[in-house]
């Protein structure tokens, strides 16, 4: 399987792309996001290693319903048709695991399709939180405490609120204990 380096912000496919291979990333970060008719952008979620995209659409033949882009300089390694025939023939965990995929996106997109349609700004902001922490949090401290590092800006646009917005819901966490803001990060309880 050949891998494909990107360097921070290139796109390695558009939105409406039909593509002939799907992806793993190997190290850095993927953002998956797509536009709105008024070029709004909505992140559906950050992928990092060791993490497959861009599977719905090569599997379904069908065109790309959003876009990824490199957030950090990344490897990824490409999955085209032969390999992937390889795999689901030849290698019985593999289709296992991919199922697994499957289910885990799927939930994933139902809880942020919950939180779009009926939740409050404060719990979309907690499950945008949640999801960021369950993707890159590093381990707990003796104290139970997970570093993250995530921006104002990321979470904003995760949960679909203003920065301000976050602002306000980050300091309110922080005087109730819930977590603790530091420069270019956040402390998250486990």
């Amino acid at each position: 399987m050949p891998m494909r380096r990107l360097p921070a912000g290139r796109v390695l496919f558009v939105q409406g792309q039909t593509p002939t291979a799907f992806y793993m990333v190997e190290d850095g970060e993927i953002e998956a996001r797509f536009a709105a008719l008024d070029g709004r952008m909505s992140v559906l979620e950050h992928v990092r290693a060791p993490r497959l995209f861009g599977l719905a659409a090569f599997i379904s033949g069908k065109p790309s319903r959003y876009e990824a882009a490199a957030v950090t300089d990344s490897r990824v390694r490409v999955i085209g048709e032969p390999a992937y025939r390889v795999l689901m023939d030849d290698w019985p965990g593999f289709a296992r695991a991919l199922m697994r995929e499957f289910a885990e996106r799927f939930e994933g997109n139902l809880r942020l399709l919950e939180a779009a349609r009926h939740l409050s700004a404060a719990e979309r902001f907690g499950v945008a939180l949640r999801q960021l922490a369950d993707e890159r949090a590093g381990p707990s401290d003796d104290e139970g405490w997970r570093a993250l590092k995530a921006t104002q800006a990321e979470l904003a646009q995760l949960a679909h609120l203003s920065r301000q917005t976050v602002n306000q819901l980050l300091r309110a966490a922080q005087a109730e204990g819930r977590l603790r803001l530091r420069y270019g990060g956040i402390d998250v309880r486990q």
